[in-house]
């Protein structure tokens, strides 16, 4: 009996001490469970992270590109392949290729050997990086855009050889358009500057030549009794001083154009005698061989404009045509209006004017022929002040053979 309780007792401790190894062995089990999952939770945490800071560079370099309208690609070197990856250019209202070989196609010849050579000696490891600008043409189009490519070698081989290329292209039209618009502003200037140079000089050459005249025979005139010589001189005195006065108007007349001040004074003339009278003023001044005449489409015609802006460009006119012929005839005429609007013109039998220079002689201080008196302001004048009636000027004429100048205007 006491065998039997002792033994009793016994398992039950065994029990006991089983229960308890089952017990702590279910404790550290869920210790190393919880640990566990501490280290995942953190790791996962982790990743989060780098998965959200992953995400964000990815948006800002979206970003980047979109707001600088780049395109992204690479090339592999041993198939020459272009692929396009990411393309933020602007594709509003223009042809952008999307493939290399297209690329390629589509760029004018001069662009497109310079273009395969760069990119045959990046692939071939001959160069780390490249910089380019071209051109891409327009399909079915004669017009084109500007391009411009960055390309590096990112990736090589054990053997060191090119292994991945990747570049970036952009539009460039506007910067192109702001470098032309920047080489013409210069040549404008230097041109400007040539013509102002050359004015100054010829001006200093025309008011000096009256001036010296009107000095040397007013100096002399005390001394002169007979009155045939002296008629003469003030003939002489008189003909220098209009010269130097006609000098004179057409700087001034260039002042008040250019500071925009003087105003149009409209009113209604009849064309016919203000015509007339602009002629009887340089009959006296006809070389000897020349004659004027008029041919004028109506007997009376009104017209409603500014008088004294029209009167100067006639003026001009024929005083060119009087300087410039030595034979034949000038006229002086109009066309009937036609659809509110009048052609007055003047043609003539004299030297005439090169093709080259048709277009360069309503350019301010441009002289035809240097040895003919004046300040090249002539017809600068003319033409400013026909825009400003509303109206154009333009020349018609063939060397040797004389010149017609037409004056339209609305009228």
């Amino acid at each position: 009996m006491t065998t039997l309780i002792l033994y009793a007792s016994q398992q039950s401790m065994l029990t006991d001490i089983i229960i308890l190894v089952l017990l702590g062995s279910a404790i550290v089990g869920l210790l190393a469970l919880l640990l566990w999952q501490y280290r995942k939770g953190k790791e996962l945490a982790q990743e989060l992270s780098q998965l959200g800071k992953i995400k964000k560079d990815n948006v800002e370099y979206e970003f980047v590109l979109r707001s600088m309208r780049l395109s992204t690609w690479y090339i592999d070197p041993a198939t020459r392949e272009i692929v396009f990856d990411e393309d933020y250019r602007d594709k509003s209202d223009t042809y952008i290729p999307s493939m290399g070989a297209e690329l390629v196609a589509a760029m004018p010849d001069h662009d497109r050997a310079r273009i395969i050579k760069t990119l045959n000696d990046l692939c071939e490891g001959h160069i780390e990086e490249a910089h380019e600008e071209y051109q891409i043409c327009l399909p079915n189009s004669k017009k084109t855009y500007w391009s411009e490519s960055y390309a590096i070698v990112a990736e090589r081989d054990v053997d060191g050889k090119p292994k991945r290329i990747v570049g970036t292209s952009k539009r460039i039209d506007d910067r192109k358009n702001m470098e032309q618009a920047l080489v013409e502003a210069r040549n404008r200037a230097e041109e400007s500057d040539r013509l102002k140079t050359a004015f100054i000089a010829n001006m200093s050459h025309e008011i000096r030549t009256p001036l010296n005249a009107i000095i040397g025979f007013t100096s002399v005139l005390p001394d002169v009794t007979d009155a045939d010589e002296r008629k003469m001189l003030l003939d002489l005195v008189h003909e220098n001083t209009q010269k130097l006065l006609v000098i004179i108007d057409d700087v001034v007349n260039i002042s008040k154009i250019e500071s925009g001040k003087e105003e149009l004074v409209m009113s209604e003339f009849d064309i016919n005698l203000i015509l007339q009278e602009q002629a009887d003023h340089v009959r006296a001044n006809l070389k000897p061989g020349v004659s004027l005449r008029m041919e004028f489409a109506n007997n009376e015609q009104t017209i409603n404009s500014d008088l004294s802006r029209f009167v100067e460009v006639v003026k001009h006119l024929l005083s060119n045509a009087v300087k410039f012929t030595d034979h034949g005839e000038i006229v002086l005429g109009y066309d009937a209006p036609h659809d509110g609007r009048m052609r007055v013109w003047v043609s003539d039998t004299g030297k005439g004017i090169a093709p080259e220079n048709l277009e360069r002689v309503f350019e301010r201080f441009y002289k035809v022929d240097e040895f003919i008196p004046g300040a090249g302001l002539g017809l600068s004048i003319c033409r400013t002040m026909a825009y400003s009636l509303g109206g154009s000027i333009t020349v018609k004429s063939k060397l040797g053979e004389g010149s017609t100048f037409s004056f339209e205007l609305p009228i």
